[in-house]
């Protein structure tokens, strides 16, 4: 490995790492969903032939979207460990419900759909990807696919994925959408969330994110695009004290089952193991009900 480069690898690890502590999982802590997020490409594209980078549709209003609670605009104290502090969950997300914002034009005729393509140009410079990151740009293959929203609406989302992975994924996500199982969001993280303040109350499905592991300095199976994060906020990560988002306690409680939720042995464990993925739910300690990897980590 040539000298510079081997500095900068080295550099980006230790920023990354300390991100991680300080933000860690920012796709779990929550940041609103504003930032321009590209539309739907016409057609799929599973053979690696790139196509024109797609425009943004228009979205809905904000306050159409999340009349009550605004996603990502309550920032937390921190921890001393750099996560937030875990609060009562707010009572309009106890049973959270909250419609989906239309960044990407929904499937028209309420069919599942679903693209693979090379990562547009537009969309890697506001992903998490840079240079160091373990995996190349080219390894990997930007998703648009269709899900229902909790407010009973087809929608379409985006994703980055591990090459390797993509056609396994939308078969995936066909399968949740067959079941009808809602997503609030689902789109690809933004550079600037790794180091956000965190807010505790993000429920973005997503896959790549360029990060270590929590509260490690080896990279996570997000940054290769092999695990994907399902519905963060109505499936939360548990550790000891831990809650992350750190507003989701309600969520804990896993006998009062409300919509979004993963549990053992239903539709989303089962599309996930029919691609060979293993659902973070079923450990013991952490306890990763969101996750779903193609690596066992």
């Amino acid at each position: 490995m040539r000298p510079v480069a081997a500095f900068l690898r080295a550099s980006v690890m230790v920023v990354l790492a300390t991100a991680s502590l300080a933000a860690c999982s920012a796709e779990v802590s929550g940041a609103p969903a504003t930032a321009a997020t590209a539309g739907t490409t016409a057609g799929t594209t599973s053979t690696g032939v790139p196509q024109q980078a797609p425009v943004p549709s228009q979205p809905t209003t904000s306050s159409a979207r999340n009349p009550v609670w605004q996603v990502g605009a309550h920032p937390l104290p921190r921890r001393s460990d750099g996560f937030g502090e875990i609060e009562p969950t707010p009572p309009i997300l106890v049973n959270r419900s909250l419609p989906t914002e239309d960044v990407l034009p929904p499937p028209p005729d309420g069919r599942y759909a679903a693209t693979v393509q090379p990562i547009p140009a537009e969309v890697l410079a506001r992903s998490t990807w840079q240079a160091a990151c373990p995996v190349t740009s080219t390894a990997l293959r930007y998703l648009t696919m269709s899900f229902w929203g909790f407010d009973g609406r087809a929608h379409t989302g985006e994703m980055i994925v591990n090459a390797s992975a993509a056609q396994g994924v939308t078969k995936a996500f066909g399968q949740l959408f067959a079941a009808r199982f809602p997503l609030e969001e689902m789109r690809v993280t933004r550079p600037d969330e790794l180091t956000a303040p965190p807010t505790g109350d993000g429920n973005s499905t997503s896959a790549f994110v360029c990060r270590p592991v929590r509260g490690q300095t080896n990279w996570s199976a997000h940054a290769y695009g092999l695990a994907v994060d399902v519905n963060p906020f109505c499936n939360p990560y548990t550790k000891g004290s831990l809650v992350l988002p750190e507003l989701a306690s309600a969520y804990v409680d896993r006998s009062n089952v409300r919509p979004g939720m993963i549990l053992a042995g239903d539709s989303t464990v089962r599309a996930f193991a029919s691609i060979g993925w293993r659902w973070g739910g079923s450990w013991t300690s952490p306890k990763d009900r969101m996750h779903f990897t193609a690596t066992g980590e």
